[in-house]
């Protein structure tokens, strides 16, 4: 008598996840508690601008163009916007998240390292705070993005956090500026 065999699907774990919320807690706390030994003695990073505040304000608001860029490929990918994704999308999502990630390093450094978290309003705190909280995201999306056992609904979650913690300190800083002050021009 012949036995079929069943195939079993591996596991979902939820070890994945709780290791890379651990992980990626320990980076936006490490972030934040390093700042508090360099404020106002690193280096400032300009990258040819001609201040410190346009270079933040420009790179920032082309990471919002990014991220907004992720949004809608992210959508799309999961069969949100109607049509199916062709195939181009996943691999421009990605070329753009990692095209955001490094654009913001240079805008990072300053805030975090030269001027460190600053709490003298609600808005610098909510934006440094999620700044931290954005490198700390990140360590939580690439363990999703490549974690094969983890659940349905991490990969989605995380970059839905991850889009919004970045969003939240685009709009807490260039996006704010912007608007109070207008866009920086050169002298």
């Amino acid at each position: 008598m012949a036995h079929s065999a069943q195939v079993t699907a591996p596991g979902r774990s939820g070890r994945i996840p709780l290791l890379a919320l651990v992980l990626g807690a320990a980076v936006a706390v490490l972030l934040g508690v390093n700042d508090r030994r360099h404020p106002g003695s690193a280096h400032l990073v300009t990258l040819g601008f001609d201040s410190v505040i346009q270079m933040k304000t420009w790179l920032a608001l082309v990471v919002g163009v990014l991220l907004i860029g992720q949004l809608v490929g992210g959508l799309w990918m999961y069969g949100r916007l109607g049509a199916p994704a062709p195939g181009w999308v996943g691999q421009g999502h990605r070329a753009a998240g990692v095209l955001a990630v490094l654009v913001s390093l240079p805008v990072a450094y300053n805030c975090l390292v030269a001027f460190g978290i600053q709490t003298y309003e609600p808005r610098v705190t909510v934006h440094a705070l999620c700044g931290c909280a954005v490198y700390g995201a990140l360590v939580v999306k690439v363990f999703a993005v490549h974690s094969r056992t983890s659940p349905s609904w991490f990969l989605p979650v995380a970059g839905g956090v991850l889009f919004a913690l970045f969003m939240l300190t685009v709009l807490t800083s260039a996006v704010w500026y912007s608007v109070q002050f207008g866009f920086p021009t050169g002298t």
